[in-house]
C-alpha cells in the first residue's frame, strides 16, 4: 500500500495522469464530433479548433514557459511579482487579439464566411476570455509542480465537454453554434473555479512590477515565436489543406490521423512538464552536468517508449481510425480519394523523432536560450510549409503531406541537437544508455519494494 501511495504521488505519474485524462476525454469527445455532424460541418468545427488553439499559442506563448521558469527558482515576494505579471500580460494581450478579430469579421465578413472559418471569428474572442483564468492557472500549477490539481483542472474542463457531447449524440442534437455555446459554458465553469480558490493569480495584478514583465517579455519574445511556430508545425497543414481545392472534407478526414498521434505523445507530454522545471532549476543554480544528465535520461526514456506506442499504433491503425471516425472514415474515401490508414501509419514513423525534438526545445530554453529554440522551430516551420504546399498542389496527396512531417521532424532533431551541443557538449551514445538505465533503475526499485513489502507481511 505505501509503495502505490508513494507511485500516485510522483510527479510523472501524476502528469502522466493528467494527460491520459485529457487526451481519453479529447479523442472520446472527437469521436463523438465525428458521429454526430456531417463531414462537412465536422470540417468547420476542426477549424474552429486548429485557429483557436494557434491564437492561445500566441496568447500565453508570451508567458507560458517564463512564468515555469522563473518561479522555479525565486522566493515568495519574487514570486507573486511575476504570478501578477504573468496574469496582466495574457489580459492585455487578450482584449487586444479578441478586439482584432471581430475587427477583421466586421470588414471582412463574407470573405471570412467562404472561406469556412465564420465560427472562430465570431466567437474565439468569447473563448479566449472564457479560458483565460484556468489557462493562467495551469501554468501556475506546472510551475509548483501541483500536478493533483492540474489534473482537476483539466479533468473538469475536457470531462466537462465531453459529457455534454455525449448527451447530445444520444439526445439533443445540437447544431453547431449551439455546441460552441456549451463549450464556452464550460470554460467559465472551469474559470470560476480556479477564480474563487485563487489558482488562476489574477488577484496578484496589483503586484506586477516593471522588472518581472520585462524579463518574462524579454524570455517571451523568443518562446512565442517557438510556441506559435510548434502549434504552426501541427495546424499548417490543417490550414493549407483548407485553402487548396481538396476543402473542408479533407481537412475532416486528415484529422482522424493527426488526433491519433495524439496517443502518441501523451507520455510525451508529461515526461516534458516534469523535466522542464527540473532542468531550468539546475541550470540557474549551475549544475551543467545534471542538465546534461536529465537530458539524457528523459530523451532515452520517451525514445523507447514510443517504439513500443509507434507499433501498437502501426499494427492496430485501421481498428484506431475506427473507433475514431466510424465507419464512414474507413478505406479509400470516394470524395477525396484519401485512405486515413495509411496516413496513420505513416504518422507512426514521425512520432518516432518527437521525443528527442522536444527535449532538445527543452534543453535549450532550460540553459536560457531560447533563442537558439526559435532559429531550430523557424527551420521546421519552413521545412514543413514548403514540404505541405508541394504536397497539396503537386502531388496532391494527403500522405505525402504526413511525409513532410517526417522530414521537418528530422530536420528540427538535426539542428537542435547540434545547438544544444554547444551548450552542453553532449555524447548522443548516452541517450540510449540513459534511457535503459531509466527503466532498469525503475524495474529493480520496484523490484526492491515488493521484496521489502514481503518482508514486512
Amino acid at each position: 500500500m505505501s509503495l502505490i501511495k508513494k507511485v500516485v504521488r510522483e510527479s510523472n505519474f501524476l502528469t502522466l495522469t493528467s494527460n491520459i485524462t485529457n487526451a481519453f476525454f479529447g479523442i472520446a469527445s472527437f469521436a463523438l464530433l465525428t458521429r454526430s455532424f456531417s463531414i462537412d460541418i465536422f470540417g468547420q468545427w476542426v477549424l474552429y479548433q486548429t485557429a483557436g488553439n494557434f491564437m492561445d499559442m500566441f496568447r500565453f506563448g508570451i508567458t507560458n514557459t517564463a512564468v515555469v521558469r522563473y518561479l522555479s527558482g525565486v522566493d515568495e515576494s519574487e514570486r507573486l511579482k511575476y504570478i501578477g505579471s504573468n496574469a496582466l500580460i495574457g489580459l492585455l494581450s487578450t482584449i487586444g487579439i479578441s478586439a482584432l478579430i471581430w475587427l477583421v469579421f466586421i470588414l471582412f465578413k463574407e470573405p471570412v464566411v467562404r472561406s469556412g472559418y465564420e465560427l472562430f471569428f465570431l466567437w474565439y474572442p468569447l473563448a479566449a476570455f472564457t479560458n483565460l483564468p484556468f489557462n493562467t492557472a495551469t501554468v501556475i500549477m506546472q510551475a509548483d509542480q501541483k500536478f493533483d490539481k492540474l489534473l482537476w483542472i483539466k479533468a473538469v474542463n475536457s470531462g466537462g465537454f465531453f459529457l455534454l457531447l455525449l448527451a447530445n449524440y444520444l439526445f439533443l442534437n445540437l447544431t453547431i453554434i449551439q455546441l460552441v455555446w456549451v463549450q464556452l459554458g464550460i470554460n467559465l465553469i472551469t474559470s470560476a473555479v480556479c477564480m474563487i480558490y485563487g489558482w488562476d493569480g489574477l488577484r496578484h495584478l496589483r503586484k506586477a512590477s516593471s522588472i518581472t514583465t520585462r524579463k518574462i517579455l524579454d524570455f517571451g519574445k523568443y518562446t512565442t515565436f517557438t510556441i506559435i511556430g510548434t502549434n504552426l508545425l501541427r495546424s499548417a497543414d490543417t490550414i493549407i489543406i483548407s485553402l487548396s481545392p481538396l476543402g473542408t472534407a479533407a481537412v475532416a478526414l486528415y484529422s482522424i490521423p493527426m488526433k491519433l498521434t495524439e496517443l502518441q505523445q501523451i507520455p510525451l507530454r508529461s515526461f516534458a512538464a516534469t523535466a522542464f522545471p527540473r532542468m531550468s532549476k539546475a541550470s540557474i543554480q549551475g549544475r551543467a552536468d545534471e542538465v546534461k544528465n536529465l537530458f539524457y535520461t528523459y530523451s532515452g526514456a520517451i525514445t523507447l517508449l514510443f517504439v513500443f506506442v509507434s507499433l501498437i499504433v502501426f499494427f492496430f491503425a485501421e481498428y484506431f481510425v475506427h473507433i475514431m471516425g466510424g465507419a464512414q472514415y474507413l478505406g479509400t474515401d470516394p470524395i477525396t480519394g484519401f485512405n486515413a490508414t495509411v496516413i496513420v501509419r505513416v504518422f507512426c514513423l514521425y512520432g518516432l523523432l518527437l521525443p528527442i525534438d522536444r527535449m532538445t526545445g527543452i534543453g535549450l530554453e532550460s540553459v536560457n536560450r531560447p533563442d537558439r529554440n526559435m532559429v531550430k522551430v523557424v527551420f521546421m516551420v519552413v521545412a514543413n510549409v514548403v514540404g505541405d504546399i508541394v504536397a497539396v498542389f503537386v502531388f496532391k496527396s494527403l500522405a505525402a503531406i504526413a511525409i513532410a512531417s517526417i522530414i521537418f521532424t528530422f530536420v528540427g532533431v538535426w539542428v537542435g541537437y547540434r545547438f544544444l551541443d554547444k551548450e552542453l557538449s553532449l555524447d548522443y551514445k548516452k541517450i540510449l544508455s540513459e534511457g535503459i538505465g531509466f527503466y532498469r533503475e525503475a524495474f529493480l526499485k520496484l523490484k526492491a519494494q515488493n521484496f521489502i513489502n514481503k518482508k514486512l507481511s
